[in-house]
């Protein structure tokens, strides 16, 4: 393929942590990669790649058309990923109107293909233990936190989109993704950092289901390829109790795994109070009280459909397990014990 005829793609969220793997899949496949970044966006994730750099602000159309002029195909992995914000609101902007830009300005510059990345925080759970598939979507009222509900709001936006306008766009719901770049992290990669500097003395019962972050984005290359318009596909791995993610921590860095079980209501007053302080420090609390009360279901998913259709795989969770804590040590995360 020669520089002039190689298909251009624009992978927006590409110095965060799942949209950094999507464009190195995409460099490996030969694709000519752009990727926008904010002008505030840390750089340490794009520096090792081969791509157009646009900076601009996906909440802004003007912005994004530019971004957009002459791409082929869109990766729209950018999300605004906290559980916790001191404005709220800046949560919902950075997803919901940051899509519905994004996408109109997809649209204007007639783009051939989507691949936009939601979550399964979109989706419905419980507490049963049950793994969760594509055909339980939540209504926004129905969301814990303004994370969720800005996930929910922005992936009805993109399907009435679909529906209404002609989008041509796959939907991707990536799991809990873990491995290396992490650079923010997030609020999984910090656990992992926390536990491996042995400062994870207890657990509550909960439930998560783990992935490597390259899986995910091989996911995303395999929903442009075969997804079909307008569907959604879990993009997951393993499902497993908190408890036994911190014991896999816990062997891996040599330290004795957690066996303390709590109950969630004495941690209320605690996440408050972490909230309290964070309102000032502006640092985003290791314990919100949304998180908690998240814990209470466990996020438990099949990926069965994205198997079947797409041919996805996703490799043993360990593996990512692993290539996290080795990013991590590498990057100096876990120096401070």
């Amino acid at each position: 393929m020669t520089e002039q005829n190689r298909d251009l793609v624009l992978v927006t969220g590409a110095s965060g942590f799942v949209g950094s793997s999507v464009a190195r899949i995409a460099q490996q496949k030969g694709f000519k990669v752009r990727v926008l970044v904010r002008a505030t966006s840390p750089r340490k994730n794009v520096e090792a790649l081969d791509a157009e750099i646009v900076v601009g602000d996906m909440r802004d159309e003007a912005s994004m058309r530019n971004a957009l002029r002459g791409v082929r195909y869109l990766l729209h992995v950018a999300a605004d990923y906290r559980l916790w914000a001191p404005d709220p609101s800046e949560i919902e902007r950075s997803n919901l109107e940051g899509t519905e830009a994004t996408m109109r300005a997809a649209l204007k510059e007639g783009v051939e293909r989507i691949v936009y990345t939601s979550s399964v925080a979109t989706l419905k759970v419980t507490s049963s233990g049950q793994s969760a598939d594509e055909t339980s979507p939540l209504k926004a009222d129905q969301a814990i936190g303004v994370y969720k509900r800005s996930k929910v709001l922005a992936e009805r936006a993109v399907e009435r989109m679909i529906a209404e306008d002609g989008l041509p766009a796959v939907i991707v719901n990536p799991s809990t993704p873990i491995g290396p770049r992490d650079v923010k992290p997030t609020p999984t990669g910090r656990i992992i950092v926390e536990a491996a500097l042995g400062k994870i003395p207890a657990f509550v019962d909960t439930g998560l289901n783990l992935v490597h972050v390259d899986d995910v984005a091989a996911g995303h290359f395999l929903a442009l390829e075969r997804g079909k318009i307008g569907e959604r596909y879990i993009l997951g791995g393993e499902n497993l109790p908190l408890q036994q993610m911190l014991a896999d921590i816990a062997a891996l860095t040599g330290r004795k795994a957690p066996t303390l079980s709590l109950p969630r209501w004495p941690l209320y007053p605690l996440a408050a109070g972490a909230e309290a302080v964070a309102k000032i420090t502006k640092r985003e609390p290791f314990l919100t009280v949304d998180g908690l009360k998240m814990s209470k279901n466990k996020m438990y998913f099949t990926s069965a459909k994205a198997e079947r259709e797409l041919g996805y795989h996703a490799r043993p969770y360990r593996e990512g397990l692993s290539d996290a804590l080795d990013w991590f040590r590498q990057a100096g995360y876990l120096n401070k014990a």
